[in-house]
């Protein structure tokens, strides 16, 4: 969950407007990784984004006569399901759409919108790989929790930074996290003594 949160702290610094919708599982992962406790019905928005006053509307997962369920009347930018489970990633690319989250990435594909998931399970099987194929061949950004290591994170919150600019770029939002790499620089822990 750093991954959404960290999303929606750039966001909100940017001013864009987000529409969050959250399933019941999601709440687990908050509590788990964020250590909050959060009602679906109402969930504390400032406290999930880290920020006050942040331009986001919550729906709960039901909701499916939301704005974001309509492909005519809600014009989105894109969509991000951050982190996405493998039950939401197989089910979109099945084509379903039984909760809000499902039917808004099925508006995204079929409007030819941006939609960016985010899968993190590992190891994977060849299920999860062929719906990955399906939904990056429907039009979607299939972004695994993959991190690189080239831009030299010191910390969590660097790799945490490194995915959400991936997600970013993929959305054609500019932004200033990574730094950018220096070619002389070598870290540390690669950095190796020359032989005798």
């Amino acid at each position: 969950m750093p991954y959404a949160r960290r999303l929606l702290q750039v966001l909100c610094d940017k001013g864009i407007q987000v529409h969050l919708s959250m399933s019941e599982a999601a709440l687990i992962v908050i509590r788990q990784e964020l250590g909050l406790e959060l009602d679906i019905n109402n969930p504390d928005i400032d406290a999930l984004v880290g920020r006050s006053n942040c331009p986001v509307w919550y729906y709960k997962v039901t909701q499916l006569d939301a704005p974001l369920a309509s492909g005519s009347s809600f014009p989105a930018g894109g969509m991000v399901i951050v982190p996405c489970s493998m039950n939401t990633l197989n089910a979109v690319a099945g084509g379903l759409a039984m909760n809000l989250i499902q039917r808004a990435a099925s508006v995204a594909l079929k409007e030819g919108r941006k939609l960016v998931v985010v899968p993190r399970e590992t190891p994977l099987t060849a299920i999860h790989l062929e719906n990955m194929l399906r939904l990056s061949r429907a039009g979607a950004c299939v972004l695994p929790a993959m991190p690189g290591f080239y831009h030299y994170p010191k910390e969590l919150g660097d790799i945490v930074d490194f995915i959400v600019a991936k997600i970013l770029d993929s959305l054609n939002i500019e932004h200033n996290l990574l730094i950018p790499k220096e070619k002389d620089v070598v870290p540390p822990y690669l950095r190796r003594t020359p032989s005798k």
